[in-house]
This record gives structure tokens, sequence and C-alpha cells, in this order.
């Protein structure tokens, strides 16, 4: 009886102290609804880095100038934005040239693992005891692409271009093989109720089973991309202008470092997104913190919200109805008056951050290149997407004939006339092509209202 009641008197104990399964169980807190994280720390979702908080708010999307080409593609219409995280540049070729390396990197270190997989392939966490289900690659084993080893250098070897394509007998990595692979899943068509409605995007087998029960890698899109930029662009965009030197070295040179990345099509753009989100959320996950929003290209309205600038009527991000300041000087890098290319101070693209910002403090969102959007192009589009972030995007495939690739883009470049500036002028480009005057930036959405919100403030539960 004694060993019972100590028994007894331990449990009783051990209760108090919220030390039973039961305080994880959420049995816990005097029976009273207090949730699971009662004393986790407030989450507060860090700037990052080379990115500026474009505010949530409401204005009039569209046209608020005369219709000069009558195209009837911009009509006016009141939504709501939430506030986001954008780039306050272009993505420069420095940048872009991180992805390109990376993904030139990860393959090496894949062929190395199949000789040295000690060296090159991680198979489980040394310090949890955790083993994977699949390796990982190290990264923090250099690659020695001069390696003294013959077995290392034979392997690489398919990293090069064979020689008879080098040229002056010039060893050089062969862009063909710099394949991104990754991953998406098709919300789009994961939120459909009617199975049977989906066309291509399920098995015949799997439309009959009852939701709950389908294989949701159903959703999952697997798509492999070439990440090097097209730098012929810049000659089969211009078919009688010498632009042989920009094409040699635009994308490389350290002297274009901070140009504004361009021969990138939407295709690229979206999964250099995806790649930024993947190295920002394992590194944190690395360090135990909290993983953020993805990166993302804006929808066409976000675009436009921040190009404005927080001014409601403006035709130009910087706020006038004129191309000029008040010195006569121009405020963007476009083709002004005749096609006096250099009246403005550049003749074809020029460094980033050139030219004033607008109020939001975003760089070049008129000018220098267009930029790529997440949405599809369609006319009516604002007739019939909703006031609240409207965007209207198709996932095409490329089987799909050419009018379903056609994504927005904003902006204007340095090849344009100032109507083309305008924030509210709409064009399209295919999702397929690259351009020498199409660039992109990022966004990543705000997971809050405002970053000044105060936790503390919003309920007695975080007291």
């Amino acid at each position: 009886m004694k060993k019972v009641l100590l028994y007894f008197i331990v449990v009783v104990l051990l209760g108090s102290c919220g030390l039973i399964k039961g305080k994880k169980s959420g049995m816990s807190g005097n029976g009273e609804l207090v949730g699971v994280n009662k004393k986790s720390k407030a989450f507060y979702q860090p700037n990052p880095y080379g990115m500026v908080f474009i505010p949530q708010g409401s204005f009039t999307l569209g046209a608020s100038d005369q219709d000069i080409t009558y195209g009837m593609v911009n009509e006016p219409k009141t939504i709501s934005i939430s506030g986001f995280f954008m780039d306050e540049t272009e993505i420069t070729n420095n940048e872009y040239r991180q992805f390109v390396h990376w993904v030139r990197d990860s393959i090496a270190r894949t062929i190395l693992g199949e000789i040295i997989p000690e060296e090159f392939l991680i198979e489980g966490n040394e310090k949890t005891g955790e083993v994977f289900d699949s390796p990982y690659l190290n990264w923090r084993k250099p690659i020695e692409w001069k390696s003294e080893d013959q077995e290392v250098r034979d392997a690489l070897e398919a990293m090069y271009l064979p020689e008879h394509e080098r040229y002056f007998r010039k060893k050089q990595v062969d862009t063909r093989k710099l394949n991104y692979e990754y991953y998406w899943i098709d919300l789009k068509a994961a939120s459909r109720k009617d199975f049977s409605t989906q066309g291509n995007y399920l098995d015949a087998s799997l439309a009959n089973r009852p939701q709950g029960l389908t294989d949701r890698s159903v959703y999952v899109r697997r798509e492999s991309i070439n990440v090097y930029p097209d730098t012929l662009a810049w000659i089969y965009d211009y078919t009688y202008s010498f632009n042989d030197p920009l094409t040699e070295k635009y994308f490389w040179h350290p002297a274009y470092d901070h140009y504004p990345v361009v021969g990138v099509n939407w295709n690229q753009a979206r999964a250099f997104c995806v790649w930024r989100t993947e190295l920002r959320n394992n590194y944190l996950a690395r360090k135990g913190q909290e993983v953020v929003s993805e990166f993302r290209l804006p929808t066409e309205a976000e675009w436009e919200w921040a190009a404005r600038g927080g001014h409601s009527l403006n035709p130009y991000p910087w706020g006038g109805p004129y191309t000029r300041n008040e010195l006569g000087c121009f405020l963007a890098n476009f083709k002004p008056l005749r096609g006096n290319y250099i009246a403005d101070g550049g003749l074809r693209t020029v460094i980033v951050a050139h030219y004033p910002p607008n109020d939001y403090g975003l760089f070049d969102m008129s000018g220098n290149v267009a930029e790529w959007t997440n949405s599809a192009y369609d006319p009516s589009s604002y007739n019939f997407s909703w006031d609240m972030n409207p965007n209207y995007t198709y996932n095409a495939r490329p089987d799909d004939p050419p009018a379903m690739k056609r994504k927005v883009i904003r902006g204007g470049s340095w090849k344009d006339i100032s109507h083309y500036l305008k924030v509210t002028t709409r064009t399209y480009e295919y999702q397929d092509t690259a351009k020498s005057y199409i660039g992109f930036r990022c966004i990543q959405p705000y997971m809050g209202r405002n970053p000044n919100d105060n936790p503390s403030r919003a309920s007695h539960i975080y007291r």
C-alpha cells in the first residue's frame, strides 16, 4: 500500500508540473482553451536582403489617362492588395549567376558523389543520428575542378564542352547541361471539387475516387529547365544591328555584374524564384528557425500597385505626367524623342538603380528592362477577376497553343517609347521566349497585415 500511495503522489506531482504527456497533447490549461503555442515567441517576418516593404492598400487598377491605342485592355477597376516585399531593383547578372553556379556545382557534386560518396554525400544527421531516406549533397566539400586525382578529372570531364566544340582549345562548361529540376504543387487543380473536370491533370483511374482518397501526388508537377540565359537574344532580336559584343560578354563579364539580367524566359524566372525560396528556407531550417513565404514573380496587380509608389492617379512611377524632371533630365532609360537613345544617359541597358526610385524605394519600375509578372495575359481579365488580390493564371503546357502561353510584362524597356513606361500599360510575351529587353524581379508575400503590428495588443492570449 505504501508503494501504491507513493506512485500516486509521484503521478500527481508530475501532472501538476506539466511533465506528463497530457501537457503536450492539449490536456492541460485547467480545462481552458489556451492553444498549443502559448509560450512560443511571436513571429516577425524579417526583411529579405535587397527588398523593400510594399504596404497593403486599395487603388484603381487600369487606365488613369487616355487610352492612346484604343486597346480597351486596361479598364479601370478598384481593387485591394495585400502587403509584400519586393526587390528594389531587377535581378542582376551577378545575382542570377549565383543561381547558374549553384546548378553547375550541384551537378558536379552529384557526379562526384558516385565515385567519392563519403566526401560528397551526407547519409544522415551526425548530431541527431537521423538517417535520411536518400543522401544529400555535401555543400561544405569544395570542388577541385583541377584536381590531381585522375578519376576526379575524368568524372568532371562530362561537364565540359567536347573537344571538337571548343574555341582556341579553351575548356569551358557546357551550358546546355545546366538543367535545374524542381517540383511545384498545382493548387488550382487540387482545389477543384469535381475530379472529372480536371482533364489531363488527373489519371483516369483516380477520377472516380471519393474526395479525400485522391493520391496527392497527382498534383505535384516536376519541371526540368535549362537555366542559362539565351545570350543570342541580342542578335536575333535585332537582325540588322551589331550587338555581338553583348552576346559574347553581357552575362558573364564583371563589367556587367550590376546590369539587369536579360535573355531569361518566364519559365526560367519562375525556376529562379523556386530556387531562391529553397535556398533561404533550407538555411533557416538548419538554424532551427521558422521558414518564410515563397519568393515568386509579382502578379500584374501587385506590380502596378508597387510601381505607383503610393500615388493614385500618376501615369509614371515618379508621380508626374512628364518623363523629365525640373532640370530637363530624363527619369528613366527608354527611347526618348525620335529615337535618340542616348538622350537619357543610356544606349541599351544601364546599371540598376541609375535613376531615382519611386516613393516606395523601388528603382527602374519603368524603363531599362520590361519585367515578367506571374499573370497570364487576357485582354478582358480585369472584368472577370476578383477585386481582392486579382490574378489570372494559366499553367500552360508545352503542347498548348501560343495564345495560352502569353504572360503579362510591365514597365517598358530601353527600346520602348514612353507609352510603354506608364504604370497602366499592358503588353505580353510568350513564356518560353527570351528577349534582350525583358528581365524580372521577385516578391515575397508578407504574412500578416503590416510589419509594425504588435502581437501583444492583438489579444489577451499573448499577454
